[in-house]
């Protein structure tokens, strides 16, 4: 969080302060189209048969209105073609170069093209599918625009500094593009289109094997496609072979078309290239070969030369100042930047602080509201505990009253029963006591005759023992 509102308060300040900031749109493929930007295309077609998955449509915006249309590859990370219109050139304006972060990151929260200092570690992948200022330091090559800053106005020139709108080129060819493009829009194909807001203009590039850094293709040629939408219209394109930087071959829309990829149609019909007047296409032609031989197109071309050199000397006058400025506005937004971090810091302690305690308070009072509810809640529990003991406790106390009443009132009634009952158990128990008396006297007089037979027993025994003993043997008869 602490990145992201740092990344967007850079990218207010770089709106307020620099008025070069751009935006732009990164097109889906489920919208018809470059969406806003179909009005940069005759009859809101944009051209036909770039259908590679690494070609990315964007359409380019500045203060939240479309600029130009731009198709861009990923893959040679340069743009293919960039689709505008012709309109009241500004002065020349400080460049601001910037890059689209949903180029590398489609999942990105940025809708806009940025400064590339201003994403450096917020961007996942930033340079993966597009050119960078990295790309082309040290290099050899500039940054040449396709579509010209010097054919837009001020809003629409700011929004051609983008570096999904450059390719590489070396310092003369770059030059020379813009010079020959200039001079041939504004002085051969603007005076021959009737409805100057109906020039629809292609600048493109044929990309090539050799690579900067092994990374960003450079253009075997540049060509330059335009279409006058108007009653009496007309087309006409205009190659430039990077080996020549003085070439300029103009040819037909359709014999631009072949140069491309196989299938490529850059204007609905050709912008009536079959039924334009003769006559017309012979005077843009003129005109063309008049600028790439050097000779004068229109009589005022001397004091447009003039102006150009008076404001060449003033932009070299200036220029120190303007890099002073420059540098004053650099300081004071680095300033603003510490401040509103510094701030952002501040702010962010202070609140966790607050946040901290608050959060401690809301625990304490929860903790005390959860001790009273318990203790709330255990009252009639504890309350309904106590009065069923002391109920429980006088069902005892009757429960036991009654069993001692119970015990004291059995004693009387079984010592009655009893006393009832001697009567009958004592004249009941007479024909056994007789009984046993009468088997006693039986049992002693028994006894005394069983004694006195063993006695005689014995004395007769004694006598026959001394008889044997003491007297002689006779016969039996004896």
């Amino acid at each position: 969080r602490e990145c992201t509102m740092k990344t967007s308060i850079v990218f207010l300040l770089c709106i307020s302060v620099f008025p070069g900031f751009s935006q732009g749109r990164v097109v889906g493929e489920d919208e018809a189209g470059f969406a806003e930007c179909n009005t940069f295309f005759p009859g809101q077609v944009p051209p036909e048969g770039f259908t590679e998955p690494f070609h990315v449509k964007i359409c380019q915006q500045y203060n939240k209105e479309p600029r130009f249309a731009t198709l861009y590859s990923t893959k040679d990370k340069i743009p293919l073609y960039s689709a505008f219109k012709y309109s009241k050139p500004a002065q020349n304006k400080e460049e601001n170069w910037l890059v689209e972060p949903q180029i590398d990151d489609p999942e990105n929260d940025l809708h806009e093209m940025v400064h590339e200092a201003d994403i450096v570690g917020t961007v996942a992948n930033l340079g993966a599918n597009q050119a960078l200022t990295s790309d082309y330091v040290g290099s050899g090559y500039e940054r040449g625009l396709l579509n010209p800053s010097l054919l837009n106005e001020e809003d629409f020139q700011m929004a051609t500094y983008t570096l999904t709108n450059a390719v590489p080129l070396s310092p003369t060819l770059s030059k020379s593009w813009h010079r020959d493009i200039g001079t041939v829009v504004e002085q051969a194909l603007v005076p021959h289109c009737s409805k100057k807001d109906h020039l629809y203009l292609l600048a493109g590039a044929i990309p090539s094997s050799v690579r900067v850094k092994g990374k960003v293709s450079v253009p075997e040629s540049l060509w330059l496609a335009a279409c006058c939408d108007a009653p009496e219209g007309w087309s006409l394109g205009l190659v430039k072979k990077m080996s020549d930087e003085n070439s300029l071959e103009d040819l037909t829309v359709g014999e631009l078309e072949k140069q491309l990829l196989a299938g490529v149609h850059l204007f609905k019909g050709n912008c009536g290239e079959d039924s334009q007047s003769p006559e017309k296409t012979e005077a843009i032609l003129r005109a063309v070969s008049q600028i790439r031989s050097g000779e004068q197109v229109a009589s005022d071309d001397q004091e447009a030369n003039d102006s150009s050199l008076v404001r060449k000397v003033a932009g070299i006058i200036a220029t120190p100042f303007i890099k002073l400025l420059e540098l004053l506005i650099y300081i004071f937004v680095e300033l603003v930047k510490f401040v509103f971090y510094f701030l952002w810091l501040v702010i962010k302690r202070v609140c966790g602080t607050v946040l901290d305690g608050v959060y401690s308070l809301c625990n304490g009072v929860v903790s005390y509201l959860k001790a009273i509810s318990m203790v709330l809640i255990s009252i009639p529990y504890d309350a309904g505990r106590v009065v069923v003991n002391i109920f429980m406790g006088f069902l005892q106390i009757v429960r036991d009253v009654f069993t001692l009443t119970y015990r004291i009132l059995l004693i009387p009634v079984g010592f009655v029963l009893h006393l009832a009952a001697f009567p009958y158990h004592s004249i009941c128990a007479i024909p056994s006591v007789l009984k046993d008396m009468a088997s006693g006297i039986g049992g002693t007089f028994s006894l005394v005759i069983d004694a006195t037979a063993t006695l005689l027993h014995g004395f007769y025994y004694l006598g026959g023992y001394i008889v044997k003993r003491f007297v002689p043997k006779g016969s039996s008869d004896d």
